[in-house]
């Protein structure tokens, strides 16, 4: 989940059965590199959220789970869906809870058909749900099997950018990192050192925000071959649909055609390269 929600948005709420239509099409295809589709209300239509993402142009979902149990659901939907992957890990606001049976799941989880990437892993400052020294120990449990898997980090962090870069840093040890800042909103000193890191940086729907113009100057000095685009769906809807609840994956076009402006270039040679690089950190997708 984003720098902004572990819990439900406070802003005016749609019909839980009810998914916006996205104002824009991408015919090329493009990958939304996380979403949580095992999160309300998403799973009582996630035929239609399917449907819907791939009418939009959405050629692949990153399932992101936040605990044991939702990463279970993530590697099931991964391996009856095609246009599905799945990431395993634990949330640092779920991390206090849990125990060495749902770590235990979690590594053997790793080797599951489908499994892409070790995470929603990281440091959050804002809901504090979790000892930040509790939440240290996870996350560099996490960097570990992610360096024993040789699968990527999905890294949350909020209200604490600089002590996420020196943990991973510190992790790092002169090495380079494998994995993503998801749902990016830090400054661009610490995008830069975790760019340095080895790190992709993640665009979600915040960036289209009109009060988000320091985010945007931050998303354009990303070079493209480092930059994703995302959803963190059901969160984080995108404008013009801000305030309409649920996000789901085929709104992710909203932020792609918005990455796509501030980079001059048009949203199919975005959906290109945005997916290019999805696919160089997680694997590949079918085609569309």
């Amino acid at each position: 989940m984003a720098e902004s929600t572990s819990r439900a948005q406070d802003h005016p709420q749609r019909s839980p059965c009810s998914l916006a239509e996205p104002k824009i099409q991408v015919p090329t295809g493009v990958i939304d590199t996380h979403a949580h589709l095992t999160s309300d209300p998403l799973p009582e239509r996630l035929e239609d959220v399917l449907d819907a993402a791939r009418r939009a142009g959405v050629r692949g979902i990153l399932s992101v789970g936040i605990d044991a149990t939702t990463s279970l659901h993530c590697v099931q939907l991964a391996q009856r869906y095609a246009m599905v992957r799945a990431a395993v890990g634990i949330h640092p606001n779920d991390c206090c809870r849990a125990t060495d049976s749902d770590w235990d799941t979690i590594e053997r989880l790793t080797g599951s058909a489908g499994v892409v990437a070790v995470g929603e892993t990281g440091l959050d400052r804002y809901w504090d749900d979790c000892p930040w020294d509790i939440q240290v120990e996870s996350f560099r449990r996490h960097i570990d099997l992610s360096s024993r898997t040789g699968l990527p980090l999905v890294i949350h962090t909020r209200d604490c950018a600089e002590e996420t870069l020196e943990v991973l840093a510190s992790a790092a040890a002169g090495d380079r990192l494998y994995g993503v800042m998801h749902s990016y909103t830090g400054p661009w000193e610490v995008a830069a050192g975790c760019l340095e890191l080895g790190l992709y940086i993640g665009f979600a729907g915040m960036l289209t925000f009109k009060n988000a113009a320091t985010l945007r100057e931050v998303a354009r000095q990303v070079p493209l071959d480092r930059v994703l685009v995302e959803t963190d769906a059901p969160y984080l809807t995108p404008h013009p649909l801000r305030g309409q609840r649920p996000n789901h994956p085929a709104l992710v076009v909203h932020t792609l055609a918005c990455l796509a402006d501030i980079h001059g270039l048009s949203i199919e040679e975005m959906a290109a390269r945005t997916t290019h690089n999805a696919e160089a950190l997680f694997g590949s997708w079918p085609p569309s």
